[in-house]
């Protein structure tokens, strides 16, 4: 099971109370208020109406002191840009259904562009999933090298015109005609973003000069959840799609999802999002590697390190999400607030942030870009980031990341590990249980069953916001759902939901039993292995988002047909897609407690656990309760209860959960407010090398740093690359003649990253030299610049004049390209990416 599949995948609850305090947080109430124009929050922020704004602020409006009066500026990268392309095959001609077509945009679209122009400088061009400062990057930056990708319409249209033709389509008067009918393109552009309208207005030109009609669809994100998420792609409503994402969570050193998320079919995340009824992007290839990824099939780390590259080899070979940039965020607050804390994934809006955030009142009102976008419930629901990063702020997980390093640590639960991997087994405990959907019931594993894992939690339990105490009933409604849900579906199956059953199903296949211990010890046992023990306890986490008698409730509204979990779901059988938050919904669930009371249901997860009438009718009464005062179902753990949403007004209340079963004090986290990143001071590199003698390279580096160094010829090959920990201040970069040998004579470039394992954010250095073979002339004035050429934790941005200089050697020109760097490197990458 892994964290980031949905809350309930994602964290499965134990136990009784650990510690006590009154409060865990500084401030007594948090405001969400909705505010579209950034330029308008802005101010509000200046003014002391908003205390912060959780969207990125535009780098003109803060570029100097006078304009950054009465702020704190973060910055922060997580965001990025992608397209969707649809690859329906349908019996109307779609020309995305060709790869190469598909493949053609990576040559089609300027990412430099896009960074230094719509971004402004403050971005990084991105060809993958895995952007510059993902922890990953680094392992499979040589397979992204070799794309070599550059911005050449006319290499696009090369190929798009040999695919066409091949197809049988024929350019007439600079169109595109397929059967006599002229080859038309849907864009749909987001509005309400822009730099995405940009991005789609840039695009939808390229593509008719290409020769291709094209219509502009504009929207939001719930135009688009109707149209291009919850249509049928063999439709041809979309063909194309400038999609956002807002990063993830939290900072993920080892992400065994993004592969899955975005690049394969078996994740529900691709067109057709596996809606029974609807085409979908199939690629049993993909599935099968990031299967392999999510699962933990690998025996080191150099073979996930494999995984990895060939994952994103496919991924941008079939070209039907294709990524273009990351952001570099810049959030504000207004000077008096402390205690943010800004995550390497998720930014500002880190789940940490309300939770220690004070300033001189007990209250902090927060900008949103918007309050509501996407369901409410943790089963197919909060996938966008404008409910995430709230509902993060109620319900506390088991298990979650670091904010700077990405590992993952304990949160409502404290573990022990015991692995006999990557290829030993453990006996499991004939008394362990396991879900059995036929039978519905646990059952006894019995003799001679064995996992890879065993993890053995204490889990500190709480109050639901209810008041009504969690327990192992909340846990085990958790893992019976995983199981029923994630079961192979038959002909009559109504517990199966076309988003939540395929991640639930790869989940419960490694999940093997359990067995509980006591009030608030469980031993999981699981086949998954991992060389890195945490990762072993995160993905054997077992917790509840909410009381398991909202789940029931959830779960009979589903299966009577009234809403649906997920948003495929919803569109496919032309229901509601189920939120707790409105009140409509709300009222379903309600009716569902009070029925469940009435027939006195002791659900078949729990009768063989609990049988007292009056604990049932408890739980139903508190959470009836709930929803008729607060009119929503939103029950969860955290440090804040959500209080009130109110649609007119924009806004969305929580406030503090004073309870003395609450496990943390106000401050606890106060620690993941400061952080130190490595810095490159300098890079000497020589003015000019000569191909085939050895090389020294002096970098200065922080103390307690490692650098990577990856060297690049002229065809975008890697040709050597290393890792070298810091001595003192000081690391060595060291080239044999035999490496040496490899240069392009002419240019060839230099990457340099330096991190530190108490932040796995990296400076960065981009620089490129020239290479000479045998005796040559020196180019004058062609040397390295520190502070031209080095990339900074403070993210300044200084260009690199184009230098041409040609000078004739024994037998080349030797001409000096220029390199563009990022405005940032320094930077980020939980878990699912959340869709902006």
């Amino acid at each position: 099971m892994k964290l980031v599949l949905v809350p309930i995948l994602a964290v499965f609850v134990f136990g009784f109370v650990f510690a006590f305090a009154d409060k865990g947080t500084f401030v007594d109430k948090v405001q969400f208020v909705q505010y579209l124009d950034e330029n308008t929050a802005l101010e509000e922020v200046k003014n002391g109406n908003l205390d912060m704004y959780y969207s990125t602020i535009p780098s003109d409006r803060i570029e100097n002191p006078k304009s950054r009066e009465g702020l704190k500026v973060f910055q922060s990268t997580g965001g990025s840009y992608s397209l969707l392309v649809n690859p329906a095959q349908t019996e109307k001609f779609n020309p995305f259904s060709i790869r190469d077509v598909r493949f053609a945009l990576n040559y089609l679209i300027d990412r430099e562009l896009i960074v230094n122009e719509l971004l402004g400088g403050n971005g990084v061009p991105m060809i993958s999933a895995y952007g510059t400062f993902d922890p990953d990057y680094l392992l499979i930056l040589d397979e992204l090298e070799s794309f070599n990708f550059r911005y050449n319409p006319a290499l696009a249209e090369e190929m798009i015109s040999n695919s066409l033709l091949d197809a049988g389509a024929q350019k007439i008067d600079g169109k595109w005609y397929y059967d006599s009918k002229q080859i038309e393109i849907i864009i749909f552009i987001r509005s309400d973003d822009q730099i995405r309208k940009s991005i789609g207005e840039i695009l939808s030109s390229q593509l008719e000069k290409v020769g291709f009609s094209v219509k502009k669809e504009f929207g939001d994100l719930n135009k688009a959840f109707s149209i291009v998420y919850g249509s049928n792609p063999s439709d041809l409503k979309w063909s194309l799609y400038t999609e956002g994402w807002g990063g993830r969570g939290g900072f993920v050193k080892y992400d065994s999802l993004v592969s899955a998320q975005m690049y394969s079919p078996w994740f529900s995340n691709m067109p057709g999002f596996n809606s029974p009824s609807y085409w979908n992007y199939q690629n049993d290839y993909m599935d099968s590697i990031s299967m392999n990824i999510f699962l933990g099939n690998f025996t080191s780390a150099e073979e996930r390190n494999e995984l990895l590259k060939k994952a994103v080899r496919e991924g941008i070979k079939e070209s039907v999400r294709i990524f273009l940039a990351s952001r570099i965020d810049q959030y504000v607050s207004n000077e008096k607030i402390e205690g943010i804390v800004n995550d390497f994934g998720a930014g500002v809006p880190s789940r940490f942030t309300p939770i220690n955030v004070r300033g001189n009142s007990d209250s902090i009102t927060i900008g949103v870009k918007q309050i509501y976008q996407g369901a409410w419930n943790p089963v197919g629901g909060i996938t966008d980031l404008y409910s995430r990063v709230i509902w993060d702020t109620v319900s506390d997980p088991a298990i979650f990341r670091h904010p700077y390093t990405g590992i993952s640590i304990p949160i409502r639960c404290e573990w022990k590990v015991d692995t006999a991997g990557p290829t030993g087994k453990l006996v499991v405990p004939e008394d362990a249980i396991r879900w059995n959907p036929l039978q519905q019931k646990w059952s006894q594993v019995g003799n001679g069953t064995q996992a890879t894992s065993k993890v053995t939690f204490d889990l500190k339990f709480s109050n639901w916001h209810n008041k009504q105490s969690m327990d192992m009933n909340d846990v085990l409604y958790s893992l019976y759902f995983l199981y029923e849900w994630g079961s192979e579906p038959d002909e009559n199956d109504n517990t199966f939901d076309s988003e939540y059953s395929p991640k639930a199903s790869q989940a419960a296949q490694t999940l093997i039993a359990v067995r509980v211990i006591d009030k608030d010890t469980i031993e999981v046992y699981q086949d998954y292995w991992h060389f890195d023990e945490s990762e072993i306890a995160d993905s054997a986490g077992v917790w509840a988002a909410m009381p398991w008698e909202i789940y029931s409730a959830m779960e009979k509204a589903v299966i009577d047909g009234k809403v649906a979990f997920s948003r495929s779901g919803a569109v496919g059988k032309n229901i509601g897609w189920l939120s707790l938050l409105v009140p409509n919904d709300a009222e379903i669930i309600k009716s569902n407690l009070e029925e469940l009371k009435k027939t006195s249901f002791i659900p078949a997860a729990l009768a063989q656990f609990e049988s007292n009438p009056q604990y049932y009718d408890s739980r139903y009464d508190s959470s009836i309760s709930w929803i008729v005062k607060n009119n929503h179902a939103i029950i969860s753990n955290g440090p804040f209860y959500l209080e009130s949403y109110s649609p007119e007004a924009r806004t969305i209340t929580t406030r503090a959960f004073d309870d003395a079963t609450y496990p943390f004090e106000a401050g606890h986290w106060k620690e993941f407010e400061d952080v130190t990143i490595a810095k490159i001071n300098s890079v000497d590199v020589p003015t000019t090398i000569t191909i085939g003698e050895k090389l020294t390279i002096p970098v200065s580096v922080d103390a307690d740093s490692t650098i990577y160094y990856y060297f690049t010829n002229s065809d975008g090959k890697v040709v050597a690359s290393g890792t070298q920990k810091s001595a003192i201040d000081k690391a060595d970069i060291v080239l044999s003649e035999e490496q040496t040998s490899l240069f392009s004579i002419g240019a060839n470039d230099l990457k340099v990253f330096a991190v530190s394992e108490s932040a796995l954010r990296p400076d960065i250095t981009y620089t490129s030299f020239l290479a000479i073979k045998g005796e040559s002339q020196i180019i004058p004035g062609f040397g390295y610049d520190s502070e031209t050429l080095l990339v900074t934790p403070s993210y300044l941005f200084v260009g690199i004049a184009l230098v041409v200089i040609m000078a004739i050697t024994i037998t080349a020109v030797i001409v000096w390209r220029q390199k563009k760097q990022p405005n940032v490197i320094n930077s980020i990458s939980q878990m699912r990416e959340n869709e902006l």
